[in-house]
């Protein structure tokens, strides 16, 4: 049975954004502050259990709360209300050289930050070697850190942070600065810790990431939990968000044209059906190999001149998996009046057994995106179930 070992009770976290913009204004507003701050809610009632041994993303969009609620899991900033109580030894790499002195040398801060995760200095003198071995910056680990690139930092830092056997290990964002070979060796760190049993909480703007660590997603949304789950579901939830604001971007874009003389055309995606052998329908059943055609309806409600379609198939995550348009097949579409049906064909389509959606979207020639139909169509691939991953393959093997 699994134990919480990080538990939160109507978490709340207010700062105050003040409006003056330098010391003479604060000094002259003195006596009449209060109308000049503003209270700003960062968390707004949060409550959550995260048990032992599991991987958690927070993911949300910027602003959405997710740093605020990870530097108070990890004790660097203190609720308004409610409460928060952990167990076990945790590591926490939230900010790029925390807890690291710039004029200290690496060495120094070795031992400096490991004390701040509970190490002993003999402790630190045992795993000194394995530290510096991992963060691989042996040749300037005398050096003071203020010399040090960003990769650097975050090196010596997760490097520390794996080291001092963490029951809870907190990430913000910060693996993204270092060059792709040390991020592999991070992630088999983490998938590490995973098999070990111990607890993981990832804040990342990478979905596919947190899909891939995770066995549960959070979303935050001004301060608030949208959604909570398997990151197969909260992971639809966020991006469903993150339409709703392209689509509101490409509105403006469109106004903005309208502004300036241009002509904004109201074209759409209308429907999107899909065939292998037999009739067209919104969801197909195939097998991997199998010729897929994709046909398209736009509608418009001016001429449209000058324009390309494209489709894009994703999987259940959102993750592309294969995406084309008729710019890059160097095909000249038609003058659309009102309404066109078009159609690609994808031959001997070699997709994984899975749960994948259609997506098709209508350009204009400057490349807006005059409007886009998500998850226009569903497949269902079904396979062998002798392999995994996107791509289908009917592997052989031999004993020599």
């Amino acid at each position: 049975m699994s134990t919480t070992v990080i538990c939160l009770e109507n978490v709340s976290k207010r700062f105050i954004i003040r409006k003056e913009k330098s010391l003479k204004e604060r000094i002259v507003n003195r006596g009449r502050s209060n109308l000049h701050k503003e209270d700003f809610w960062a968390l707004n009632d949060v409550t959550l259990d995260i048990a032992s041994g599991t991987s958690v993303g927070l993911v949300g969009p910027n602003g959405s709360g997710k740093s605020t609620l990870l530097k108070m899991i990890g004790g660097i900033i203190q609720p308004t209300t409610g409460s928060i109580r952990l167990r076990g030894r945790l590591a926490a790499l939230l900010e790029l050289g925390a807890g690291f002195h710039p004029d200290l040398t690496g060495r120094e801060n070795v031992f400096l930050n490991a004390s701040i995760l509970g190490l002993t200095r003999s402790q630190t003198e045992g795993y000194f070697d394995a530290i510096v071995d991992f963060s691989g910056i042996e040749r300037f680990i005398d050096t003071q850190v203020k010399f040090y690139s960003s990769g650097m930092y975050v090196r010596l830092a997760f490097a520390v942070a794996v080291h001092v056997n963490p029951d809870i290990l907190l990430i913000d964002e910060v693996l993204a600065v270092g060059d792709e070979p040390f991020q592999r060796k991070c992630m088999d760190r983490i998938r590490g810790f995973q098999k070990e049993g111990r607890t993981i909480v990832l804040v990342s703007h990478s979905l596919d990431q947190v899909a891939d660590i995770c066995d549960r997603a959070i979303v935050l949304e001004n301060g608030a939990v949208k959604a909570d789950g398997i990151p197969r579901d909260a992971l639809r939830v966020l991006r469903d968000d993150f339409e709703i604001t392209r689509l509101e971007d490409v509105e403006r874009a469109q106004i903005a044209a309208t502004m300036v003389g241009t002509t904004a055309i109201r074209a759409r995606v209308a429907a999107v059906t899909l065939a292998t052998d037999g009739a067209l329908a919104s969801h197909v059943t195939m097998r991997p190999g199998e010729d897929l055609k994709v046909r398209i309806r736009v509608e418009t409600e001016e001429p449209l001149d000058d324009w390309f379609l494209g489709i894009a198939i994703n999987t259940s995550l959102g993750q592309c998996v294969f995406a084309t348009n008729t710019k890059l097949m160097e095909i000249a579409l038609p003058r659309v009046t009102r309404a066109a049906e078009f159609q690609f064909r994808l031959p001997r389509v070699e997709l994984g057994e899975g749960d994948y959606s259609v997506d098709a979207a209508v350009f204009l020639a400057s490349g807006l995106e005059a409007h886009r139909l998500v998850e226009g169509a569903q497949i269902v691939v079904k396979a062998s179930g002798r392999t995994l991953g996107f791509l289908h393959l009917e592997p052989e093997f031999t004993l020599l």
